[in-house]
């Protein structure tokens, strides 16, 4: 019997991220092996503590480039859209769904 769907687009669903990216994902690989918290120190003299506006956090800029090149993404504007519906993505940068993207 044929039946249409009903649009449940709007509807609240409780999930997490975590549950959405696949466990053999390459990224999953990468942060499991690689802690990337080093990049904070070496490029701490490179920011003013007291003065200019807030930072992006220099490990997610990392990150998101090292994703680009991964996945042979060339430029950073599609980067970014890349990163806004790619929920992998989201997950390796450790954004929320609700989040949004730095802009390019």
């Amino acid at each position: 019997m044929l039946k249409k769907r009903s649009p449940h687009q709007t509807e609240l669903e409780m999930v997490s991220l975590d549950s959405l990216v696949p466990s053999d994902h390459l990224l999953r690989k990468i942060d499991a092996v690689i802690d990337f918290s080093f990049i904070h120190a070496r490029v701490a003299d490179l920011y003013c503590a007291n003065n200019g506006r807030p930072a992006l956090d220099p490990v997610v800029m990392f990150k998101a480039l090292f994703i680009g090149y991964l996945f042979g993404v060339r430029s950073e504007r599609q980067l970014v859209r890349e990163i806004e519906v790619n929920v992998a993505y989201r997950w390796f940068l450790q954004l929320k769904l609700t989040d949004k993207v730095f802009d390019a």
